[in-house]
């Protein structure tokens, strides 16, 4: 499992403990988490594409 796919996991287990949260500042606070989660998840796919992309400009210049 990719860092991504577990912070992808991470924001589906807070989005499932929001849908059962019968309090609403409890059920917001786990929406929040998500939302974390899943920025984080797309800062570490952004990074492997930037890695790959800066490793194909590398092999093209050798």
């Amino acid at each position: 499992m990719t860092t991504a796919e577990h912070y992808r996991a991470q924001a589906a287990a807070q989005r499932a403990l929001a849908a059962k949260s019968d309090l609403a500042n409890r059920r917001a606070m786990h929406e929040r988490s998500a939302a974390m989660w899943d920025e984080m998840a797309q800062s570490a796919e952004d990074t492997i594409e930037r890695t790959l992309v800066n490793a194909a400009a590398k092999s093209a210049r050798a």
